[in-house]
């Protein structure tokens, strides 16, 4: 008798840590946004001059940009949120040329809206990484992203400022 309530004591005591833990929440289903996106974009001398002369394309060094994003995040409950987002984005429209950009971001946000990601970056000047950092703003089902980007390349850098909004459905 006195070496069962030996045992049971000590299972009692060593499994205490186990039952203080707490439980994690439950992950939710991935919560889908998209929406458009429009902006400006400042190019580099040297992204300018490669777009001339490797690809004929004579545009200034600042571009608008217009396009569309694709965002999935991750809600869990801990107030960071990861996010993976498709950005496809048109720039130069307002010079007579189309510029195609395609960026596939990884980031984080926190709960306040703060965000961050980085990730590639397909444009006619090549291959590069994006990085990128802002912030959404929420208004009921509506959120509103302020976000800058900066893709440094072999041409020379591209600074983007981009807006835009998606719901939450």
């Amino acid at each position: 008798m006195r070496l069962a309530v030996r045992v049971a004591f000590a299972l009692l005591v060593g499994s205490t840590p186990a039952f203080a833990q707490s439980v994690p929440p439950p992950v939710g289903d991935p919560i889908k946004l998209s929406g458009p996106r429009f902006g400006l974009t400042l190019l580099s001398d040297g992204v300018v001059r490669k777009l001339r002369d490797e690809d004929d394309v004579d545009v200034n060094s600042l571009v608008s940009q217009f396009g569309w994003q694709f965002e999935k995040r991750f809600e869990t409950g801990s107030g960071l949120t990861p996010v993976t987002e498709w950005v496809f984005l048109l720039g130069g429209l307002e010079q007579g040329t189309v510029l195609p950009s395609l960026s596939w971001l990884v980031g984080l946000r926190t709960r306040t809206g703060v965000e961050f990601g980085v990730g590639p970056n397909l444009t006619p000047v090549g291959a590069a990484l994006a990085v990128a950092a802002g912030m959404t703003f929420r208004s009921g089902a509506l959120n509103v992203p302020l976000n800058v980007a900066v893709v440094p390349s072999k041409a020379g850098v591209r600074v983007s400022l981009l807006t835009g909004f998606n719901m939450r459905r």
